[in-house]
């Protein structure tokens, strides 16, 4: 093998991405010094915060630089190291980009274990969007057993994590998802006690009947229309953990109606990264890792089949086409 590929940004997208805004390059085989690792990448994440980053715009993290790799977690397996703490044949988790190898100096790097959980779990579940789920639970929304927690986006990898663990400390769990069948998942194999169809037009009636004691917790994904109407559903000192606001990522307008509610419902309302809590990371992903191992936290995947595809899956997600969890297989 004395080639590999990447994909780079190209372009930044003005309005919705296009698979133009992305290249498809071959590479020539790097060197590795002292110090550093080679990985063959056998899986890449797609997160929504992607789209963020290959903005220009002012944010949390610096913008995705053209013509560099694609910014994307990524799981595989060190095939050359003259790293110290790194073996060939280590299996790896990293943020190594939308690139088939990559070298490393081990920042940021964790060996994971794959006797009883599947590679693909550590992007996953047992990756930053559980993280994401165990943080938005415990460290802001602290829901107890009996109060009603909504999930929005509650198919997806992070809500449908967000919504187990909820069932697991005994509260009522409302998802909202698009379509029949991402709902009868929520509802019939994750264990909620409730999924709304928001493609259904009917979000406003069928969020007061799913929720007849109101709502003691938000796990917000998806923001606008959705969000609005749960305000209006929330009971007094209500928690907010704001993880996502897919609905705007293209410039789309989502303001709110029922802002009124923060200060009426005394709410609480908090938005975070969850890769500025690296702390909490070790106690997180070891729960994850037992309830996973053990069956108690279940969860879906989307995968695509070649690098060549990760710009139209990365689109897709964006849409709402993934069921669960968007990965591409690179090997």
């Amino acid at each position: 093998m004395n080639e590999y590929r990447r994909i780079v940004l190209a372009a930044r997208p003005r309005g919705e991405v296009k698979a133009s805004d992305f290249r498809l390059e071959s590479m020539s085989m790097p060197d590795i010094a002292d110090g550093e690792l080679l990985v063959r990448n056998h899986y890449l994440s797609l997160d929504p915060y992607m789209r963020g980053r290959m903005s220009g715009a002012k944010s949390y993290a610096a913008s995705q630089a053209l013509d560099a790799t694609m910014i994307g977690g990524t799981a595989g397996q060190v095939i050359a190291s003259r790293h110290a703490q790194f073996a060939v044949g280590d299996f790896v988790v990293g943020v190594l980009g939308w690139t088939e190898l990559a070298v490393s100096d081990g920042t940021l790097l964790r060996k994971v274990d794959t006797s009883r959980i599947p590679l693909s779990a550590y992007l996953g579940a047992v990756g930053m969007p559980g993280m994401a789920a165990w943080y938005g639970l415990n460290q802001i929304m602290q829901p107890k057993a009996g109060e009603t927690v909504l999930v929005t986006a509650a198919s997806g990898a992070v809500g449908g994590v967000l919504g187990q663990l909820a069932k697991l400390r005994g509260c009522r769990v409302v998802g909202v998802a698009g379509g029949p069948e991402k709902c009868a998942y929520v509802k019939d194999e994750l264990g909620f006690d409730a999924c709304l169809d928001y493609k259904a037009g009917n979000l406003v009636a069928d969020l007061a009947a799913a929720t007849p004691d109101g709502i003691d917790a938000i796990f917000e994904n998806v923001g606008g229309s959705i969000f609005d109407t749960a305000l209006a559903r929330t009971n007094a000192y209500a928690r907010v953990a704001l993880c996502g606001w897919i609905a705007g990522y293209n410039g789309e307008d989502t303001s709110l109606k029922n802002v009124r509610y923060l200060l009426t419902n005394r709410l609480t309302l908090r938005g975070f990264i969850v890769t500025e809590h690296m702390d909490c990371w070790p106690q997180g992903l070891a729960e994850l890792a037992e309830l996973v191992a053990a069956g108690k936290l279940r969860y879906r995947e989307s995968v695509a089949a070649d690098l060549a595809d990760a710009p139209e899956a990365f689109i897709g997600l964006l849409k709402g086409k993934n069921f669960g969890k968007q990965l591409v297989k690179l090997a």
